[in-house]
C-alpha cells in the first residue's frame, strides 16, 4: 500500500464564521479542529497540522502529541499554509500527501481509505460525491515541489488545473467530503 502522510490545514481565519471556528464546540464537547484531527488520525498514521505562528494548540483543544507546523504568513492565504506544510515533507518517505481541511469532521473513514488506495507518486486523487469534487485531495510526491511554491488564497487549485491528466476521481457515497463548516449553522448541520 502507498504510504500517505496527511497535512491538515488549520491556519486560516474563518472570517465568514464570525469567530475562530477551530475552537467551536461540537455536541460531544470536542472542538471542530480536534474532531477533524481525530477523524484523520483514524486512517493516517501521521498527520501534520498547519497552524498560525501564534496559535496555542491547548486553546484549540488539540491533543498534546499533535505534530504542529507553523505558518508565519498564514494571513496571506491558504496557498501559504499549504506551502508551509508541503515544505516540511522534504525528505519524507511517503509517496503522497493528503491535504485535509481543519473544518471537515464528517468525512467517513471508508472514503479516506478509498482515496489512500488510489494514491501514487504521479496521481492527484480526490473524492466525487454526486458529481461534485470534495476533500481531501491527495497529491503524489511528484507534485510536492509545486505545492511548496504556492502563495495567495487559491490553495492547490493551480496545481490541480495544471495536471488534469494526473487526476484520479474516486466516487464516494459520503456527503462528508463536501461538508466544511463556514457558519455556525453549518456546525449544527443546517446546510
Amino acid at each position: 500500500m502507498t504510504q500517505v502522510v496527511a497535512l491538515m490545514l488549520a491556519a486560516g481565519f474563518g472570517r465568514r464564521f464570525g469567530s475562530d471556528k477551530r475552537r467551536a464546540v461540537l455536541a460531544d464537547g470536542r472542538t471542530l479542529l480536534a474532531a477533524s484531527l481525530e477523524r484523520a488520525r483514524v486512517v493516517f498514521d501521521e498527520v501534520l497540522l498547519v497552524l498560525r505562528a501564534d496559535d496555542d494548540p491547548a486553546v484549540l483543544g488539540l491533543p498534546a502529541d499533535s505534530v504542529i507546523v507553523r505558518c508565519v504568513d498564514a494571513e496571506q492565504g491558504m496557498g501559504h499554509s499549504l506551502a508551509a506544510g508541503a515544505r516540511c515533507l522534504d525528505g519524507h518517505p511517503a509517496e503522497a500527501c493528503a491535504v485535509l481541511l481543519g473544518d471537515m469532521p464528517w468525512i467517513a473513514d471508508a472514503s479516506l481509505r478509498a482515496l489512500v488506495d488510489q494514491a501514487a507518486p504521479g496521481r492527484i486523487v480526490f473524492p466525487l460525491y454526486r458529481g461534485e469534487r470534495g476533500h481531501p485531495v491527495l497529491f503524489g510526491r511528484d507534485f510536492w515541489p509545486e505545492l511548496q511554491r504556492l502563495t495567495g488564497d487559491e490553495g492547490a487549485r493551480k496545481v490541480l488545473r495544471a495536471h488534469p491528466a494526473a487526476w484520479t476521481a474516486v466516487e464516494v457515497d459520503d456527503p462528508g467530503v463536501l461538508g466544511d463548516v463556514d457558519s455556525p449553522a453549518a456546525l449544527r448541520g443546517e446546510r
